[in-house]
């Protein structure tokens, strides 16, 4: 029998991560080249911001400090000496002093501050002297306010928020990737969690840098990548429907006055109504004080937040805001006529995903665990920093003779896959992109690029082997293609 004779043999069948392999090089190498920028500036505007805390404390000392007295002054008597100061605007919130040498800060509504700011009068709760005016963000003053800003949206506003989106749109999405990329190439535990320190100078040694250190970091990036998207514009409204959907949101708590039997309290007692709105509100009734008093009676302790009511039949709210650990979170709203308590939700109470939620949030910001917290995002800010640089070294040495940038990983993975695998892969990039819309439309560009270079290239005229790829340097040089981000 002739070997003509016999039947032809199957091609031996690939395994899903033969198929994918080649697929995650070409993601990583995209991503690597074209989002690690913005994930580049957001690792180094967020170890700028690891270090708000204390210039905040250094810049605002002599409005957030004073010496310690005897005796504090009525709240009532406090928001009347800071609208002396600040007569415009309506009072947003009251904080009262945290400790003894603390200040009262009052929150107003200014109209000569940007949007979504407010201005904040800090008064010494013992003699009255307000200690200055700053403008805040929430809880952040000024400076840490502007590297907030750099942080989130490099001061471009709300179109400047699409950077920090697309970051963390493709963080967890290099981070996971690369480290399937490196486990796949090392198979080993400690060469996973090492760099090879005899690799030859050059990409070898760039690579095992870049991905071991990668590896190191991997958890806080995903975290970080996470908790990001989660108030970014577009990928956070989707996870806040998620949210609702699955009750993850920290439980209502009643501020109506005519709901659950309030309404015979609104109308008894002798005091003027909260519906006189204005700074009336704050002496009216029980006024501030009494809320004070009642909050205190409930339990709460400072950081507080209070808020007066927004017309005559809603409540006072006292909220808890201790963001450090262990955190405080429980809350109250009271009747500023009679004093009663309205309604009272516990942190005990919140969803476990909501308190998760909140948890890593702070985390993220350096808040839940102090400087610890904040040394470990600087760790993790430095070595994202070092990996990025790392992976553009790599492009940089991939490049061909002659040539001005690095050449990509192979094409054709998307045609290699099996329908199967075609299938799931199709599927969950649908599925992620439903949730990060910014994700779905940069994977559209790479895309197009992908095609419009491979249209490029099938047309280019033949040129003599050799002139375009070096000569290998070593046997490791000629394995295939490997990432230029972790």
């Amino acid at each position: 029998m002739t070997t003509d004779s016999l039947p032809p043999q199957a091609p031996p069948r690939r395994g899903v991560w033969s198929q994918l392999r080649p697929l995650l090089l070409r993601l990583h190498f995209y991503a690597g080249v074209f989002i690690a920028p913005f994930i580049l500036i957001a690792a180094v505007t967020g170890l700028i911001y690891t270090t708000a805390p204390q210039v905040e404390r250094m810049v605002y000392d002599h409005e957030l400090r004073v010496p310690a007295g005897q005796t504090m002054q009525p709240l009532s008597k406090q928001v009347a000496a800071a609208r002396a100061a600040h007569p415009a605007g309506d009072v947003n919130s009251v904080m009262p002093a945290v400790d003894a040498t603390s200040t009262t800060r009052v929150v107003f509504s200014d109209e000569t501050v940007p949007a979504d700011y407010e201005m904040a009068v800090f008064v010494d709760p013992y003699t009255l002297e307000v200690r200055g005016q700053e403008r805040t963000f929430g809880q952040w003053l000024g400076v840490r306010a502007w590297i907030d800003d750099l942080h989130r949206n490099l001061h471009l506003g709300a179109f400047g928020r699409n950077y920090s989106e697309l970051a963390a749109s493709w963080m967890w999405i290099v981070v996971l990737g690369g480290l399937a990329l490196w486990i796949g190439r090392r198979r080993s535990t400690k060469r996973v969690l090492l760099p090879d320190t005899k690799a030859k100078k050059g990409r070898s040694r760039n690579l095992s840098w870049h991905a071991a250190t990668g590896v190191w970091i991997t958890i806080g990036l995903l975290l970080l990548s996470v908790t990001g998207l989660t108030w970014s514009n577009h990928a956070g409204a989707k996870i806040a429907d998620v949210r609702t959907l699955f009750d993850w949101n920290s439980p209502p708590l009643e501020t109506s006055l005519t709901a659950g039997g309030q309404a015979a309290e609104h109308q008894h007692g002798g005091a003027a109504p909260a519906a006189e709105g204005g700074d009336a509100v704050f002496t009216s009734g029980v006024g501030i004080d009494g809320v004070m008093a009642t909050a205190t009676a409930q339990g709460l302790k400072t950081p507080l937040f209070i808020a007066p009511p927004a017309d005559g039949q809603s409540a006072w709210k006292v909220n808890e805001s201790k963001r450090d650990w262990p955190t405080r979170f429980d809350a109250v709203t009271v009747n500023g006529n009679t004093g009663a308590v309205v309604d009272r939700v516990d942190f005990a109470e919140w969803p476990f995903m909501a308190k998760m939620t909140n948890w890593t949030i702070d985390a993220h910001m350096g808040i839940l665990f102090g400087i610890p917290n904040q040394l470990v995002l600087a760790g993790l800010a430095i070595g994202l920093i070092f990996v990025i640089v790392r992976g553009y070294g790599m492009w940089w040495q991939r490049r061909p003779t002659g040539q001005r940038f690095g050449r990509p990983a192979p094409r054709g993975s998307l045609r290699s896959l099996t329908p199967g695998v075609l299938v799931v892969v199709a599927a969950t990039t649908l599925f992620v992109a439903y949730f990060l819309p910014l994700f779905a439309i940069s994977l559209a560009v790479f895309l197009a690029v992908d095609v419009v270079l491979e249209r490029r290239r099938t047309t280019r005229p033949a040129v003599l082997p050799g002139t375009l790829d070096p000569v290998p340097a070593s046997p490791e040089e000629t394995q295939p293609s490997e990432p230029s981000l972790l």
